[in-house]
């Protein structure tokens, strides 16, 4: 049987003892050992002839040698693998004493050895193989570590060489090479497995038996019963173990793997009760100095080390609750004692209650739970259980026995547990992130008092410190000053999501503690709502979960604070400003002071931003529909309106000035323009409410029958105070409409749906007996009844408000609509356009010279059964006059009309495209918008119909001098070929060689603007040719590179670069083909304009046009993998 060290995985723990534990990367000499430890043995000072003569190699060969695997020498089946153990050790002890008396070159390390053994106060020779194993072990472990710090304290490094700055430099003789560190760690394995393992009590750590088959066998052969005791066999070799971790090298390798058994050996040995009765009189026991120094050196080594290790290892000596089990093969490891479970509890406080503590006992825990040091393997899934988060934060929510006040605890970890929200490293800070959240909610949970002050008023102290209620210094004062940072509002945005949205708690703390500052958080999502910040979704998620999680009465307080009808909000002080930051978030200055000049602009931008919040206000309660709080605040500003109606008529009956003293005079002069700001707040936020909600604002019948008694209210209200209008009647009629329809039918009520809608029956009285109109008093008394009746009975009135309702909100014409064609839908467009013309022109007392266009011409009506011919001569003449009518929505009307005609292949129409081309053209030169665009529609539709005809004209009149045509219409007629250009698409081949020949010469055109037309017409053009292009692809790229260089407008050098973009667009993948020869030059040309071009816009386009060339080119040398089969035919 070989000797070879126990290196498998601890079942028990999850963790590797012995040789089974991976080294630790972050754990490092100056961690662990940078003083002496109290229990290590006095420094050893050996000759110096011996220690300069004798190296770490021959050191180095011995303890090779003691690990020989050597073998039995017998072949007998019955030997067992105890045997095999103890004759392996006796031969390997037997070799190297063979070595130090018959080898001369092994003198010196014999004689460093002795002089070690003399002054060593262990016995090292014992009957019990194992023992005197270990001991030889420890002796060499010891000469190594002596002959190790001699050769750092002579090494002098020399100087480094300033010709080669870049070499390493030299390294220390005592550093230890790769396979000399696997040696050491293989020999400690050894010495940690027989010198402290076995001697270890039932539940202090974890038993050899359960670690490996090796160790099951070593726990059996040790001989307890022999000198030296079980006790100080332990003593001594922590002791020697904690002598040689003095060399940080080999502390590392010391307390990486096997920091969890010596602390266990410690443990025992300084605080192990003693036995009351010793069994025999003669047994040694340790003494009380030795028993000190076990318990100094074992709070040494707990400060020196990692402290995740040191959290970890002390938790799995702590051990869990008593296991059952019912199966007899597997064995039941024993609990630990009461007194090694306080310790370690007491231990693991300590270190928590350390400066970075909290830091150490998560990482403990998690990376002892697989997730390594910076998140391995199974972090994520560590991350993801939250039944560990929770454990941890129930741990760090309980303040420990050792703790003075549960003030005291928590104001040192509450900082610790902010801190952990701050990591950089994704995986780590997703695992401590969910910690803290947790931590968080469970502190708020269980002492809310506590939680508010040294955890969420930390948190939210940026925003406290800008609000209108805080004192701010005057130090700070000073114009432009940063009152909150960038980095520090980002911060402090990211930990409220954490706590708030991610922990999703609504707990009575959390939410108050946010309520203060939540007119800052509208602020600033108001502000981030102007610009481009990725603090914008953090804002908007955290004003919709506060809104979602509040009462509905402290929600509408809110949101009226947000609108600007509650003053009393706390919100940013008057002095500051939000600033977009460098970064791409926000931070918190001081404003600029105010001089006379700029009143007016500060004026004008205040009323700006409160406009802004009214409808940033609409878009979050956009959000809101669906859990009701934006159907509740619509109702509420219904509610307003009545208000403002009943202040209005208040106000007209004041008593007069003259009756007033200054003083008051002033004071109601103050109120009524305060009065006048509600008012215009109300009715702007009803208009941003109408507009921005959808139909499905309303959620339930409760909201539904409060705005309809809102609506019954200000109708009531308005006729009390004679107010009566129009869009009242309407809206009282189609709020008892909707009524009606409720109550017709349209949705299932139950009884307590008719509790609610008994509300309305007082002011449906109200609106019976005092409204005027006839119908709806009628209707007012049937929806009495109906309710009062519980649907039991109702009129032929309450059915028929009912149908008109639901017809005005899907009335026929719109079905109908959906059931035409697409060409039936266009003709009512014409027909629009001239009713309101001829409309406004009699409103107006003008008459026009043409003759008015017959409606049956556009009717859509008629139009779904025309068919070619159907359009008269007289009515085609009348269209065509009209087209010519001072009044241009009747032109423009024509206009389209022809266009449409045009689009429909009307016989008639088609046979005089002369004269349409020239009405188009004509009316190419009218200065109103709606008329050249109709034109520039027309002409483009007629050339798609008749291109070989058409096309060469508008050609020679876009290639004309601009003596004959003004600028203005000639960029009109481009406007016209563009379209024509889209319209054709692939047909465009057929007149490539006259529109690239116009274009071309376009670029050449003295006129800035057509040279920019022309270059958006070629790219138009060569967008669509693909590989038709290639015979004059030199021609447009030569033309494109000349006006790029050289053009001195930068409109024109635009054009030239947008050029590339669109053909590098649109010939995608086929650009590699199309364009190879001029490929290069195009980039050439790109990288030009990106470094040299002054233009900004240019420099964008230039920028787009090699990304598009950068996909292409990674497509050509990378194409994607396509997961094809291919299918043969054979012949």
């Amino acid at each position: 049987m070989g000797l070879a060290p126990p290196s498998e995985l601890c079942a028990s723990c999850h963790t590797q003892h012995g040789g089974g534990r991976g080294l630790l990367s972050s754990l490092s000499g100056s961690q662990v050992a940078h003083s002496t430890p109290v229990m290590a043995a006095p420094q050893q000072n050996a000759g110096s002839g011996a220690l300069e003569t004798c190296g770490l190699e021959r050191i180095l060969e011995a303890l090779k040698l003691l690990l020989n695997p050597g073998g039995s020498g017998s072949s007998s089946l019955q030997i067992t693998k105890h045997d095999v153990l103890l004759a392996t050790l006796k031969s390997n002890l037997s070799a190297l004493e063979d070595k130090f008396l018959k080898d001369p070159s092994w003198k010196k390390l014999r004689l460093l050895r002795d002089e070690i053994a003399n002054k060593a106060e262990w016995p090292q020779n014992s009957v019990d193989v194992t023992w005197s194993f270990t001991s030889h072990t420890l002796l060499l472990l010891l000469c190594l570590k002596e002959t190790m710090v001699h050769l750092a304290a002579d090494f002098q490094p020399g100087k480094p060489n300033p010709r080669t700055p870049e070499a390493a430099p030299a390294l220390s003789p005592d550093t230890l090479s790769i396979s000399q560190q696997k040696t050491v760690q293989s020999v400690l394995q050894f010495v940690v497995t027989l010198g402290v393992c076995p001697y270890l009590m039932p539940g202090v750590g974890v038993p050899l038996k359960y670690r490996t088959e090796f160790g099951a066998v070593v726990q059996d052969v040790v001989c307890f019963d022999v000198v030296p005791s079980a006790t100080q066999r332990l003593y001594t070799s922590c002791r020697v173990l904690l002598n040689v971790a003095q060399h940080a090298s080999l502390a590392s390798l010391i307390f990486c793997r096997h920091f969890g058994d010596i602390a266990a050996g410690l443990c025992q040995l300084g605080f192990c009760p003693a036995q009351r009765k010793p069994l025999k009189p003669e047994e040694e026991v340790l003494t009380g100095e030795e028993r000190a120094r076990s318990r100094e050196a074992l709070r040494d080594i707990l400060d020196q080390v990692y402290q995740p290790l040191a959290v970890r290892e002390l938790l799995i000596l702590q051990g869990g609750p008593v296991q059952s089990c019912t199966d007899d093969k597997r064995q039941v490891r024993c609990r630990a004692p009461a007194w090694l479970r306080r310790l370690c509890g007491q231990l693991l406080s300590e270190r928590l209650m350390r400066p970075s503590g909290v830091q150490a006992v998560v990482r403990g825990i998690l990376e002892g739970a697989g997730a390594g040091a910076a998140g391995g393997s199974d972090a994520e899934a560590t991350a993801a259980d939250w039944n560990k988060c929770d454990l941890i934060a129930k741990i760090l929510a309980s303040c420990p026995q050792q703790s003075l006040s549960p003030e005291d605890y928590y104001r040192d970890i509450c900082p610790q547990i902010l801190d952990l929200f701050h990591f950089q490293d994704k995986l780590t800070a997703r695992q401590f992130q969910r910690v803290a959240t947790t931590t968080f909610i469970t502190l708020s949970r269980e002492r809310p008092h506590l939680a508010a002050t040294y955890l969420l008023q930390p948190m939210l102290a940026p925003l406290h410190r800008c609000l209108n209620t805080a004192e701010i210094p005057e130090s700070d004062m000073v114009p432009g000053t940063i009152l909150v940072a960038e980095e520090e509002l980002s911060r402090c945005m990211e930990d409220v999501f954490k706590v708030y949205v991610v922990g999703n708690e609504p707990l009575t703390v959390l939410l108050d503690s946010l309520l203060p500052v939540l007119g800052v958080l509208f602020s600033l999502y108001s502000f981030t709502k102007q610009s481009v910040s990725h603090t914008r979704s953090l804002c908007q998620e955290i004003l919709l979960w506060i809104l979602g999680k509040l009462e509905r009465k402290k929600a509408i307080a809110s949101l009226k604070g947000f609108a600007g009808l509650d003053k009393s909000m706390p919100s940013l002080h008057s002095q500051c400003q939000f600033r977009a930051a460098t970064q791409g978030g926000i931070m918190i200055t001081v404003k600029d002071a105010v001089c006379e000049e700029d009143e007016d602009e500060a004026l004008y931008q205040k009323m700006s931003s409160e406009q802004c919040q009214v409808e940033h206000l609409g878009d979050l309660l956009f959000h809101c529909q669906e859990c009701g709080l934006a159907g509740d605040f619509f109702i509420f500003c219904l509610k307003e309106l009545t208000h403002v109606a009943v202040e209005t008529e208040a106000e007209l009956k004041t008593k007069p000035y003259s009756s007033k003293s200054l003083l008051e005079l002033e004071q109601h002069q103050t109120f009524m323009v305060e009065g006048q700001e509600r008012k215009l707040l109300v009715l702007q936020l009803m208009a941003v409410l109408c507009e921005r909600m959808s139909e499905q604002i309303f959620t339930n019948i409760a909201q539904v029958v409060d705005f309809v008694a809102a609506t019954l209210q200000r109708a009531c209200a308005s006729l009390a105070h004679q107010m009566e209008s129009t869009v009242e009647s309407q809206t009282l009629s189609m709020s008892m409409g909707l009524v009606a329809v409720m109550l017709g039918g349209a949705i299932q009520l139950k009884s307590s749906d008719f509790a609610v809608l008994k509300q309305l029956l007082p002011l449906l009285e109200k609106v019976s007996n005092t409204y005027p109109d006839p119908v709806i008093q009628e209707l007012a008394v049937d929806l009495r009844i109906t309710i009062s009746t519980h649907g039991a009975f109702s009129t032929e009135a309450v059915s028929v408000a009912a149908q008109s309702t639901l017809n005005k909100k899907d009335p026929e014409g719109k079905i109908e609509e959906q059931q035409q064609t697409n060409h039936e839908r266009y003709t009512d467009v014409p027909h629009s356009y001239l009713k309101q013309s001829h409309e406004k022109s009699n409103q107006t007392g003008l008459k026009s010279d043409a003759p008015f266009i017959p409606q049956d011409v556009s009717e859509p009506g008629t139009s779904t059964n025309q068919k070619s011919g159907s359009i008269t001569t007289e009515q085609l003449q009348e269209v065509l006059l009209s087209a010519y009518d001072p009044q241009i929505p009747t032109r423009a009307a024509a206009l389209r009309t022809l266009s449409h005609w045009i689009e429909q292949r009307e016989a008639r129409v088609l046979e005089v495209q002369e004269k349409l081309l020239k009405v188009f053209l004509e009316n190419l030169e009218h200065e109103d918008t709606f008329v050249y665009l109709s034109a520039i529609q027309g002409a483009a539709l007629l050339s798609d119909a008749y291109p070989e005809k058409i096309l060469p004209g508008l050609l020679a009149q876009y290639d004309c001098s601009k003596d004959k045509h003004t600028p203005e219409t000639r960029m009109k007629v481009g406007e016209v070929l563009m379209r024509i250009v889209r319209a054709l698409g692939d047909m465009v081949s057929k007149y490539r060689e006259p529109l690239i020949h116009t274009f071309l010469r376009g670029a050449r055109d003295p006129d800035g603007a057509h040279r920019a037309s022309s270059l958006s017409n070629l790219g138009e053009l060569c967008q669509r040719l693909d590989f038709l292009l290639g015979s004059v692809v030199h021609e447009v790229t030569a033309c494109l590179i000349a006006v790029a260089k050289t053009d001195h407008e930068v409109q024109v050098r635009r054009a030239a670069i947008h050029v590339v973009v669109l053909l590098l667009r649109g010939l995608s993948q086929k650009a590699t083909e199309v364009l190879r020869d001029v490929l290069k030059d195009l980039y050439h040309l790109l990288k030009h304009v990106v470094h040299l071009e002054p233009d900004d816009v240019a420099k964008l386009h230039a920028q787009l046009a090699l990304e598009e060339l950068d996909e292409i080119m990674r497509n050509f040398l990378f194409p994607p993998q396509k997961l094809e089969k291919k299918i043969t035919v054979l012949p």
